[in-house]
């Protein structure tokens, strides 16, 4: 009995063609988590590809034959598809456009035009410090001038309260308090290593890294469940460098781990979630690399565990990171942004990582030395595309709740 064809999974297969250490027992937690809930149906499971991977240079006309297949025009998938393939990247959002989104009392009168603005685009590092904040939900699009500084010095007042509460512990009190002793030395021993090639990081005794670890420690308290994990400092040091002010630095950081507090949970379902939804996009925009990788038993793609992690910190420079986030912060296209750039990545890559038959060890050295050789416009343009082509196929993929979602109330 001949199969029902999957127009969705047809398309993607055409445009695939067009578009071109660990510790163990993590690596055995997250393969067991994927063998339980990989979530294929018969079908997917059956199909194998043997066509060898081409990878087109950025301007590639996808209108044109290949492999047999011709790209339908009045496919809208398709008409969406060529509107992005290589579009190139805008100009940052500056002073005189930024005035404009604002009425007279400083509300943001589209906030949606806003977004799209910055996800092409980014912000100009001079406004980042105002902007920032409305991207992470600090400020309300709709909140006023007067709004916001009450909000600014209301704010800073209940900081100081939440950071009294570790101060005033006394010698006596941390000798028999070992949570706060425990946070505090890795907090410590986080921050005198977090960027300090930069000036701003730079130097013995520098207030700057003292804020860091001052902020840390104040959110250790003010959400005690999840406490510290090591990752968060590498959130809070772009934050810090761009507010230059220690409350409002905190409650970025504060609204930020509202999204990715889950990333750090002890039972990573935060982080397995995101794993396993790359599983499934992997498989649905690039069917070869996901057959490779099935075959490589490397399906639990943790060798993507940092880049979900810590949303690239540690692949691009400290300027094209700001840039990135900024991008992923505009939750324009999808509040799951981030994995459509895991996507466009690996398949970057994907000839490499098949010819040299990489195994997952090698596949995670090899993933490790990309950091800071990632060209960043070129991978936002492809992860725009790859969005566009999943559509409501891919948002499908990926379970409610999944970071960087807000929680549920």
């Amino acid at each position: 009995q001949q199969r029902r064809r999957d127009p969705a999974r047809d398309l993607s297969l055409q445009v695939l063609e067009k578009f071109s250490l660990v510790t163990k027992f993590a690596r055995e937690t997250t393969t067991q988590l994927f063998r339980e809930n990989d979530g294929l149906s018969g079908y997917e499971r059956s199909q194998l590809s043997q066509s060898s991977p081409i990878t087109p240079a950025p301007d590639a006309d996808t209108s044109k034959v290949f492999d047999g297949h011709s790209m339908e025009s009045d496919s809208p998938e398709i008409d969406k598809l060529s509107l992005v393939w290589g579009k190139p990247r805008l100009h940052h959002l500056g002073s005189e456009e930024w005035s404009k989104f604002l009425d007279a009392e400083g509300r943001i009168t589209d906030s949606k035009a806003l977004r799209e603005q910055i996800f092409y685009g980014g912000v100009k590092p001079q406004l980042r410090k105002e902007v920032w904040k409305f991207l992470l939900g600090y400020h309300e699009y709709d909140s006023t001038y007067a709004e916001r500084e009450y909000l600014a010095v209301a704010k800073k007042s209940e900081y100081e309260t939440i950071k009294n509460q570790w101060q005033s512990i006394s010698p006596t009190q941390a000798m028999r308090f070992a949570k706060y002793r425990e946070r505090k030395s890795l907090i410590e021993k986080d921050v005198v290593r977090t960027d300090r090639t930069l000036p701003f990081y730079d130097g013995d005794d520098n207030h700057n890294v003292n804020l860091l670890r001052d902020i840390l420690l104040t959110y250790s308290f003010y959400n005690f469940d999840l406490g510290y994990c090591q990752g968060m400092s590498d959130f809070l040091s772009p934050i810090l460098y761009v507010m230059e002010d220690e409350s409002e630095s905190f409650w970025c950081f504060v609204a930020l781990m509202e999204r990715l507090g889950p990333n750090f949970n002890r039972d990573q379902n935060g982080m397995h979630s995101q794993l396993l939804a790359l599983s499934k996009l992997v498989e649905l925009l690039d069917l070869p690399l996901h057959n490779y990788l099935k075959q490589a038993d490397c399906l639990n793609y943790f060798f993507c565990f940092r880049w979900i992690l810590i949303q690239f910190k540690r692949e691009f420079e400290y300027e094209k990171i700001m840039h990135l986030w900024e991008v992923l912060w505009t939750h324009y296209l999808s509040e799951h942004f981030h994995l459509y750039v895991c996507v466009a990545i690996l398949k970057r890559y994907r000839r490499k990582i098949i010819d040299e038959q990489m195994d997952f060890d090698t596949l995670l050295k090899f993933i490790n030395e990309l950091s800071c050789h990632i060209h960043l416009d070129s991978t936002l343009r492809d992860a725009e595309a790859l969005c566009v082509c999943a559509g409501e196929n891919g948002a499908a993929l990926i379970p409610p709740g999944t970071p960087p979602s807000l929680p549920v109330e």
